[in-house]
Parts: structure tokens; C-alpha cells; sequence
């Protein structure tokens, strides 16, 4: 089971990497200025945040397969969930900012629901393992 996580969570990871990679490239973090000509809608603040903590959640992760220590999977569980609600939040406002010009807006729509569906099966997968199932 920790080892479906770790691949689901690489996988979420190698989306949502593309993802972050893909409203910098669109200008991203130009458009979060207050001047800026075109506006975002997914601040830096709250991707970078998302990003570090899933990011530090999957290293984590790999601690957790490698050691072995069953903390480990709660704290991570723990990352996960802030993890998520952060998600949830850019998954709303990229919702919203679809039928504008924003830099997320040209997120392939696959992209976004994949990762979403990944993550959500990561959380499972996580919290699986954690309560014992499936061994480690």
C-alpha cells in the first residue's frame, strides 16, 4: 500500500509540477502584480505553499518507505490534508478564471482534474497505510 501511495503521489507531483511550470512560463508571477495587465487569480503565496508542502509531504514519504517509521505516515496524512484544502482552493479560482484570460486559464482541463483525481487517491492510499492496511 505505501508503495501505491509513493507512485500515486509522484504522479500527482509530476501533474501538478507541470501545471505550476506551465502559469509560470504564461506569466504567472507578472500577472500577480497589483499593475499588472493581466490578472491571476492563483496567488504566489498559495501555489508555492501548495507546492512545498506536497513536496515536503512525498520526501516525507520517501523517509516513511525507505525507515519505516509509522509516525511517518500521519505526518504526512497531516501535510496532506493542508495540502488539499490548499488545492481546493486554486482548484475554485482556476474554475472561475476559466472564461478569462488569466495565466491558469490555459491549464489543459485533463491536467486539472487528473491531478485532482491522483491526489485524492493519494490521501486514500495514505491514510490506508496509515491505519495498517495493506502493510508497509
Amino acid at each position: 500500500m505505501a508503495i501505491a501511495a509513493l507512485v500515486s503521489w509522484i504522479l500527482t507531483a509530476t501533474l501538478g509540477f507541470t501545471m505550476l511550470s506551465l502559469w509560470l512560463s504564461k506569466g504567472g508571477l507578472r500577472a500577480a502584480r497589483s499593475d499588472a495587465a493581466v490578472p491571476t487569480r492563483l496567488v504566489p503565496p498559495l501555489i508555492f505553499s501548495h507546492f512545498l508542502l506536497a513536496a515536503g509531504g512525498l520526501i516525507l514519504w520517501i523517509f516513511y518507505v525507505i525507515i519505516d517509521i509509522d509516525i511517518l505516515t500521519w505526518v504526512a496524512l497531516g501535510l496532506l490534508l493542508i495540502v488539499v484544502i490548499l488545492g481546493e482552493t486554486m482548484f475554485l479560482r482556476w474554475r472561475d478564471s476559466r472564461k478569462e484570460t488569466t495565466p491558469e486559464s490555459r491549464f489543459p482541463v485533463a491536467f486539472v482534474y487528473g491531478h485532482g483525481l491522483l491526489a485524492a487517491t493519494t490521501v486514500v492510499l495514505v491514510l490506508l497505510t496509515a491505519l495498517g492496511f495493506g502493510g508497509s
